[in-house]
């Protein structure tokens, strides 16, 4: 990911996202809808069995008075926990202890379910806008932050809506982290700013019973001006390492011809050779126009081989 641009979001908020609590009896059938199915089961049966002349009317409506009740009782005890989660049961007004997963029942009357704690992996999205810098530069930073609860009875009694608590202190730990770099450590020092995060929040939930795994950083947005800035100067860089490259060719190709003179300077024939071969070369190409030095024509007898090539070109022309 490029370490600052645009950013892709049609809208950010300064405020960490407030979770929903689950809803638990969206998919569940509350315990006072059995209560109608069941008394009219009770009265069916003992209709029955009053027609049927068995039992005293009497009887058989204590019966299911008592039935009633008892069923009441019963429907309204039984909980049923899912297999990731923990019941917080309080009796008369005291924690009374965790249940679940699986089916429970609780005392009508005298013990509650207050809440019910997730001890699955939550992923809570959280970030800072216009935060400033150590080197006074504003960002916008986007972070997620991976955490669970294992302590179920601290993240119900220790802390009122942990999951806010957890997004506030996750936010208010980036604010403070950012506040602590300079704007390149931030940019190339993604790792270490994951880090620093996670021990940090990770510090300030342990009361709660809650566990950080890990934090990871998204996206950071920076100014506009101050991002084609860095653009310009990192083209700049680029140019001057092109030059300096340049240089050191030149140098090394000037550090060749040296070499190459000091290897002419005692065998004259071997100059005399290459110059040849270099003027062979240029005339051998169709309308090459080559100047030759006149200290080079006297030393190599140059003269001489010129005008006997244009002879022999001449006389090859007047032949044909």
């Amino acid at each position: 990911m490029i370490p600052f641009g645009k950013s892709t979001r049609t809208e950010r908020a300064d405020k960490p996202e407030k979770k929903d609590k689950p809803a638990r009896g969206d998919l569940r059938i509350p315990p006072i809808a059995w209560v109608p199915w069941t008394l009219i089961v009770l009265v069916s049966v003992g209709m029955a069995a009053a027609l049927e002349g068995r039992v005293p009317v009497e009887t058989i409506g204590a019966l299911v008075v008592g039935m009633s009740l008892v069923g009441v009782a019963v429907l309204f005890g039984v909980q049923v926990a899912d297999p990731w989660e923990k019941a917080i049961v309080l009796r008369l007004g005291r924690f009374a202890g965790l249940r679940g997963p699986g089916i429970f029942w609780v005392t009508p009357l005298v013990d509650r379910v207050s809440s019910w704690v997730d001890h699955r992996i939550t992923v809570t999205p959280f970030c800072a806008e216009k935060t400033l810098t150590k080197d006074t530069v504003p960002v916008d930073v986007d972070a997620v932050l991976f955490w669970l609860v294992w302590d179920a009875e601290k993240a119900a009694l220790e802390v009122v809506e942990y999951r806010q608590a957890i997004a506030w202190a996750a936010q208010t730990a980036l604010r403070e982290v950012i506040g602590q770099k300079d704007l390149a450590s931030i940019l190339v020092g993604r790792s270490q700013m994951d880090k620093d995060l996670q021990q940090m929040i990770d510090e300030r939930a342990a009361p709660w019973g809650v566990s950080v795994q890990s934090v990871e950083i998204r996206d950071i947005v920076i100014p506009k001006d101050l991002e084609n800035a860095m653009s310009r100067q990192a083209q700049a860089e680029r140019e001057r390492q092109a030059r300096v490259i340049l240089g050191e060719s030149e140098k090394q190709i000037a550090q060749s011809f040296v070499d190459a003179s000091l290897a002419y300077r005692d065998n004259p024939t071997a100059l005399h050779l290459r110059a040849m071969n270099m003027l062979f070369e240029g005339l051998k190409e169709k309308g090459a126009l080559v100047i030759v030095p006149s200290s080079a024509v006297e030393t190599m007898n140059l003269g001489g081989m010129m005008a006997t090539t244009a002879l022999s070109r001449t006389t090859g022309n007047t032949t044909s």
